[in-house]
């Protein structure tokens, strides 16, 4: 495997907040992280990040994928006494946010808690607020306004060994992924157009990739994300564990991978030693499936981060996997056309 420090680019990615819908941040620092390693970068209508690195042939063009956005909070509502009401951007776990650090995409710092006496079994956006230290509605409106969006606080912090912990990993470590593949095969010489693809607003129904998907119209395509695991107490029955490499994903609740591409995928890593796990996740979904359905079809996979505490403030990754991940997704990108 070859070794690469994402730690330092994990922890830079993971610092702008980037609720799905709001972008902006995250996109411009991977434009400009991606510039020297493509012939064109640009952004679609939706706010797609797009770049793309030429074929030296007429082989296959391949779309890989990682999405930008995170989950977060929207302001409905600001209280006479200050506090602001909110509504969730993408699926979130209140037990697991409870009493959180929140920041502002302004940077304003708040406390996200329950109102009192609500039980956790109660626990939803309606029994939650944010707590800026307003003294009341007037004061709060000097710094925020209805239709503001807050996210957890992000950092990421190491673990033992190859462990990382912090947010928001999802999916920013598929993004990291990404980054390093562009660096990687830009003194290769691949024979097919290769796109890559940092989508918006998968958290809220994986719309970027379909938009991206139909324009490119690429006859293969990967997905880089997070997935879930079965290695702790409690958890599902589920093949995955951290550390034990790259998830090859078979299936989740919205997609079938193309079996070519499972088949590839794993005969590369056998061929090559890249360690390797078989993926089938039973609730969820990544943007796999709407690239899947691009256009009059797409042979798509799936390369998945095995993580823990997925949609929390804890997620919890190996560096191992992603170094997999790439390793397993440069082999299949170069093998294309030949």
């Amino acid at each position: 495997m070859k070794q690469r420090n994402l730690y330092p680019l994990l922890g830079e990615l993971c610092s702008p907040a980037s609720i799905s819908g709001r972008e902006d941040g995250i996109r411009a620092l991977l434009a400009e992280k991606i510039l020297p390693f493509a012939h064109e970068v640009r952004f679609d209508a939706l706010g797609n990040l797009i770049a793309k690195k030429e074929g030296a042939g007429n082989a296959p063009s391949v779309m890989l994928c990682a999405h930008m956005d995170e989950i977060g909070f929207l302001v409905t509502f600001i209280e006479e006494n200050g506090m602001l009401r909110i509504a969730p951007v993408g699926g979130i776990h209140f037990s697991a946010v409870a009493y959180a650090e929140v920041v502002s995409e302004s940077g304003i710092p708040g406390v996200l808690v329950p109102e009192g006496k609500t039980k956790p079994e109660e626990y939803g956006a309606l029994k939650f607020y944010i707590d800026i230290g307003a003294n009341d509605r007037k004061d709060a409106e000097k710094k925020v306004s209805v239709g503001d969006c807050f996210v957890q606080r992000s950092g990421v912090r190491r673990l033992m060994h190859s462990c990382v912990a912090g947010r928001p990993l999802d999916d920013r470590v598929g993004c990291a992924v990404l980054l390093s593949l562009a660096e990687e095969l830009w003194t290769e010489q691949t024979e097919g157009d290769i796109y890559y693809v940092f989508s918006v607003q998968e958290e809220v129904g994986c719309r970027g990739a379909m938009t991206a998907a139909f324009g490119i119209a690429p006859e293969y395509g990967l997905c880089f994300d997070v997935t879930a695991t079965g290695d702790v107490p409690g958890a599902s029955p589920m093949a995955c564990k951290l550390g034990e490499g790259a998830a090859v994903k078979i299936k989740d609740r919205s997609v079938i991978c193309h079996e070519e591409v499972v088949q590839t995928l794993c005969r590369l890593a056998k061929e090559q030693r890249i360690p390797h796990q078989r993926e089938i996740l039973t609730a969820g979904g990544t943007d796999t499936s709407s690239m899947q359905l691009a256009g009059s079809g797409c042979r798509v996979g799936a390369l998945s981060i095995p993580s823990r505490y997925i949609h929390s403030g804890v997620e919890m990754c190996d560096l191992k996997d992603a170094n997999a991940c790439a390793d397993l997704a440069a082999a299949f990108v170069k093998q294309i056309g030949q």
